[in-house]
């Protein structure tokens, strides 16, 4: 019931996978460096893709994530540089550090509304994303999430946000606006425990976009909410 670890590790002529319905899990690296692979479908069956699963698939341009996926691992599509788009569902709670990483050519993603974290790197150096909508069930989105996704325009931080990372945004050089749902409370802070911050205005949606991007992008931005505030008085 799984594929295991580096199954098909390598398999540089594979160009066809039909994963069964009786599979739980794609191991680590188990697809790795099959650069002629064109597509996949992961049926509702699975439930978590590893580590690495299809990492360095550069022929993948097409990939249907069921809906029982619950996790995707560090690395899973690093360099999946055939892709051009991406539906999480609404399945998914977590995705790994560096899960899209150098999807050159990724040009929209679709978060399901269960994805908690924006992992580090998440989505770094995807060139061509020019559209993500960020659903209300993330909390936290970390360092590096966006670096240089230099056709990012712009984004829509939900009022589920508390905490924005390290150069989340740094590198987004069409990024022209941010809003925030919820403009209360946000600090700027070079504590990577998000305590002892300078309160900023996030009310000016252009100025965001160079805040996050430029001028205070080294710095760690977190939301103080009204209990917290309540509880240290």
């Amino acid at each position: 019931k799984t594929i295991g670890n580096r199954a098909f590790n390598g398999c540089s002529s594979l160009t066809s996978v039909t994963v069964g319905n009786g599979v739980t899990s794609i191991g680590s690296y188990a697809f790795h460096n099959c650069t002629s692979l064109k597509s996949i479908t992961i049926p509702d069956s699975v439930t978590s893709i590893g580590y690495s699963a299809f990492r360095d698939c550069r022929g993948l341009i097409s990939v249907t994530i069921g809906n029982s996926v619950t996790s995707i691992g560090d690395w899973a599509f690093w360099r999946c540089g055939g892709l051009t788009s991406v539906t999480i569902p609404d399945s998914v709670t977590s995705i790994g550090d560096y899960a899209f990483e150098y999807c050159e050519n990724l040009e929209s993603v679709t978060l399901g509304k269960n994805v908690k974290t924006i992992s580090y790197g998440a989505f770094e150096y995807c060139y061509k994303l020019a559209n993500i909508e960020i659903s209300d069930s993330v909390t936290s989105i970390d360092k590096y999430a966006f670096y240089y996704c230099i056709s990012l325009s712009s984004v829509t931080i939900p009022d589920s946000v508390t905490k924005i990372g390290y150069c989340a945004f740094s590198g987004c050089q069409a990024l022209t606006s941010v809003t925030f749902e919820n403009t209360n409370g946000w600090n700027y802070t070079d504590n990577s425990k998000y305590t002892n911050g300078t309160e900023i205005d996030v009310t000016d949606e252009e100025q965001n976009a160079i805040n996050l991007t430029d001028r205070y992008k080294k710095y760690y931005w977190y939301r103080v909410l009204t209990e917290d505030v309540i509880n240290t008085n």
